[in-house]
C-alpha cells in the first residue's frame, strides 16, 4: 500500500516537472556564447504568450534585405511589471521603427534569435531589455509618451 502511494506521488511530481523543463530550452535553441548585434527596421511585433515576438529586416553586406525574428525572454506579465504594457510596447515597436538589437542566434543557423538587448534609434532601451538574459524583469527604458492634454512638466516623476 505504501509503495503504491509513493509511486503515485512520484508520478504526479514528474508530470509537473517535465513540461516545465520542456518549455525553457533557450540554451538548447540559441547560442548565448556568440551574441550578434544587428541594425534593422521593425516589420511586425506580436505581444503574446508565452513570449512576445519581433520581426525585423536587416540589410546584409551586399544590401540585400534579410528577414529576422526574435523572441523576448520576458513574458507579457514580466513586461507589464516593468511598465511595458501592450499599448506602450506596440507603440515603441511600430512597423518602420529603426532598432539595434542584440540576439543570441539560433543554433540551427536560421535568422532567428533570443533578444538580449533592444534599443531604438535614440539609444533608448525598449521593453526594458538591456542584456540581462533569461528571466530578466524589464526595467525602465524610454518614458511613456506624454498625453496630449498634459505638459511634460506635469508628469509625475518616478
Amino acid at each position: 500500500m505504501k509503495s503504491s502511494k509513493l509511486h503515485l506521488v512520484s508520478a504526479a511530481l514528474l508530470s509537473f516537472t517535465i513540461p516545465a523543463l520542456a518549455h525553457h530550452g533557450t540554451g538548447a535553441s540559441y547560442d548565448l556564447s556568440h551574441p550578434m548585434t544587428l541594425q534593422g527596421t521593425v516589420t511586425e511585433f506580436h505581444y503574446a504568450n508565452p513570449h512576445p515576438q519581433l520581426f525585423f529586416d536587416v540589410a546584409d553586406d551586399k544590401g540585400n534585405v534579410v528577414h529576422w525574428s526574435g523572441e523576448f525572454y520576458p513574458n507579457p506579465s514580466q513586461l507589464q511589471q516593468g511598465g511595458w504594457g501592450k499599448r506602450r510596447s506596440e507603440a515603441a515597436l511600430a512597423p518602420g521603427t529603426k532598432i539595434t538589437v542584440t540576439v543570441a542566434p539560433s543554433r540551427a543557423g536560421t535568422q532567428v534569435g533570443a533578444i538580449l538587448k533592444l534599443l531604438n534609434d535614440k539609444g533608448e532601451v525598449l521593453l526594458g531589455v538591456a542584456g540581462g538574459g533569461p528571466g530578466e524583469v524589464p526595467q525602465g527604458g524610454a518614458p511613456p509618451p506624454t498625453p496630449p492634454d498634459q505638459k511634460p512638466s506635469d508628469q509625475k516623476k518616478e
